[in-house]
């Protein structure tokens, strides 16, 4: 079973808020130092102190590839989400990758992604995030229709990207992301099948480690002698 995109909140293009700049050049600032992602974070309304009930949404980033450093309570059908800067350099944010749970059935949601850094997106060209869940695990697009990307003076005129969501089951897990998230893992996995798969031609070594000490392979390329290639291409 697909996610359903026809509701009653989603039937129009979202209009864009009042004095709204489509101009300028890359924001520099970014709304407030965001730093971390969050770990299962429930969003209450100001003033609650009570458990989080059904419906109060549950945020989570923190897993390989997941960005989302803060959400914003705005009213129970809008929250503005930061999301953190590049590692080494806190002037790009373009990257999001969170999951959203304990929700309630038909819930509907205006999500603002608040702190973009880009001037020019493919956002703004057709392209929507994606979402999954833990029931239907197969990433899918948010319709166009229901996204818009625009300039915002009410955060420092950086880059919005908001979006309507209907959430249709209580007990799903739902995941949203920029565009396909390919991991670190899943990269190495691929990397081990290739070198089991072809060792006399493809090695990898040691180049470097990254900020969070994580390592940087290089590839040496060598030449395939005629034997290596009738072994690996069938020549």
């Amino acid at each position: 079973m697909s996610f359903s995109f026809d509701h009653p909140l989603s039937s129009h293009h979202l209009s864009p808020p009042c004095g709204i700049d489509f101009l300028g050049s890359d924001s520099d600032n970014a709304e407030e130092s965001v730093v971390g992602n969050v770990n299962r974070f429930a969003v209450v309304p100001p003033g609650y102190v009570a458990k989080p009930k059904q419906g109060h949404l549950v945020f989570d980033a923190c897993f390989e590839s997941g960005n989302l450093g803060r959400v914003d309570y705005i009213t129970e059908f809008e929250y503005d989400l930061f999301i953190r800067p590049d590692t080494c350099n806190p002037r790009f944010r373009v990257w999001f990758n969170f999951t959203v749970e304990n929700v309630k059935s038909d819930q509907r949601v205006i999500f603002n992604i608040v702190n973009f850094s880009k001037t020019k997106s493919l956002y703004r060209e057709g392209m929507s995030p994606l979402v999954r869940s833990n029931s239907r695990p197969k990433w899918v697009r948010i319709p166009a229709k229901n996204v818009y990307y625009y300039r915002c003076p009410d955060h420092r005129k950086n880059y919005v990207m908001s979006f309507i969501f209907c959430f249709d089951r209580e007990d799903d897990i739902y995941q949203f992301s920029y565009c396909f998230p390919y991991t670190y893992t899943k990269l190495q996995n691929y990397l081990d099948s290739i070198e089991k798969k072809y060792p006399e031609i493809f090695t990898r070594e040691l180049l470097c480690l990254t900020v969070p000490s994580i390592n940087v392979s290089i590839f040496p390329i060598y030449l395939l002698t005629y034997s290596m290639m009738k072994k690996y291409m069938d020549i």
